[in-house]
């Protein structure tokens, strides 16, 4: 994996755990809840990225 492909999913997991744990923190019922989900998914969604095979450009 490219290290711009690994740091393009790593500031999504990164931005989806600073989303999850402020909507935790500061927001409660169906509104927190909804954007802890939020949160949750791009956390999953950067891990699959991470674990998705890359596409070796030839020279």
């Amino acid at each position: 994996m490219k290290n711009s492909a690994k740091a393009t999913s790593l500031t999504i997991m990164g931005l989806g755990t600073l989303v999850t744990l402020l909507s935790r923190k500061a927001l409660r019922g169906k509104l927190g809840a909804g954007l802890t989900g939020f949160g949750l998914a791009h956390i999953a969604l950067g891990l699959l990225d991470m674990a998705r095979p890359t596409i070796r450009e030839r020279a």
